[in-house]
């Protein structure tokens, strides 16, 4: 894949321009771009910039309102709800984010529900704007089925995005950003493209049998994480996310790429903790700083590979980005130019 290196302002303006040239407001268009452009800053390409087409082909056939004025209701001093009214995803993120940062503001936590929402990016964008501000984070969202309940050979259960974020005075914050599936499909048709065969245990084919022929496990479902132990985290991340924001859950939710003109009504749930109501701030830094030691200088099994806290190596791309430029797709960032005229 050829790659072409950007400054990090110049793609926010290019992404943000072909948003608007697609139908969003100025001002909610900068805010999606914000996070598309964080996902490639942190290395997250096949949610960064790459978006933009998908989100504005799904604009053109009906499938996302992008000029939804996405509205928010406060249910408690803690509790928001949001309704994305089938918006651009990452623009109901950030309106989510936002209620849920105010309430933790007034009253040390705050919880936003969001419904009637799409695909809204990955999370370490959200949980890196919440740790930059002094919160905690759990966020997460359901998605389109990919996998069967355990034990079954039916896809029932979303490939559904979970990640926790710790904010670290003066250094970078510890976050995990994670799917439930041991591998992604894109990873599984990579191997089939390159006739290469998958390891075992990503994937089951069609009747529910683990199989290491990628072919046979597009035509499958996908293996949760850690077993029956990743359905079940699959399980409550919906029931959160999608059943009591008010959102589709399970087989409820429309597949984007089967049905781009369907809404999706995905739901998402973002709960933040106000870390300052808890801590003094250099009580924070010093623990944070000895939590961080303590697993970074554990004695690696192999020396090429010293042992890292969740989220070290995106952190690094992050900073790398900030002093050289974002790395992205050429295909990519032509496309981005193209829409944005």
């Amino acid at each position: 894949m050829t790659e072409t290196t950007i400054a990090e302002d110049a793609l926010l303006g290019l992404a943000t321009r072909a948003l608007a040239a697609g139908g969003m407001r100025e001002a909610d268009a900068a805010l999606t771009a914000r996070v598309l452009v964080l996902a490639d800053m942190f290395g997250v390409r096949t949610h960064g910039i790459s978006r933009v087409a998908q989100y504005l082909g799904r604009v053109r056939v009906g499938g996302i309102d992008p000029a939804a004025e996405v509205q928010v209701a406060r249910m408690a001093p803690g509790l928001s709800m949001v309704d994305g009214r089938n918006g651009i995803g990452p623009l109901i993120g950030m309106r989510a984010l936002q209620a849920a940062t105010e309430s933790a503001r007034e009253v040390g936590i705050g919880a936003a529900f969001a419904r009637g929402s799409n695909h809204f990016g990955p999370i370490l964008p959200y949980a890196y704007l919440a740790a930059e501000e002094g919160f905690a984070s759990i966020i997460a969202s359901n998605a389109t089925t990919t996998i069967a309940p355990w034990g079954g050979k039916d896809t029932r259960v979303g490939n559904n995005p979970v990640g926790l974020g710790m904010p670290n005075p003066g250094g970078d914050p510890i976050i995990l950003d994670m799917a439930l599936s041991v591998a992604a499909r894109a990873k599984i048709r990579k191997l089939l493209e390159q006739g290469q065969p998958m390891p075992e245990g990503w994937a089951a084919d069609a009747e529910g049998k683990p199989t290491t022929d990628p072919k046979k496990g597009l035509e499958g479902f996908l293996l949760p994480v850690g077993g029956h132990k990743g359905y079940g985290l699959a399980v409550m991340v919906d029931l959160f996310a999608g059943l009591l924001s008010g959102a589709a859950f399970l087989t409820h939710v429309q597949a984007w790429d089967k049905n781009p003109e369907a809404a999706q009504n995905l739901g998402h749930v973002f709960i933040l903790i106000d870390t300052k109501r808890l801590h003094a701030v250099d009580w924070m830094r010093e623990r944070m700083a000895d939590f961080g030691e303590i697993l970074r200088s554990t004695p690696p099994a192999d020396p090429a590979q010293p042992v890292m806290a969740p989220g070290d190596r995106e952190m690094a791309l992050h900073a790398r980005a900030k002093r050289q430029g974002v790395t992205v797709g050429t295909a990519d960032l032509d496309a981005v130019r193209a829409l944005a005229g």
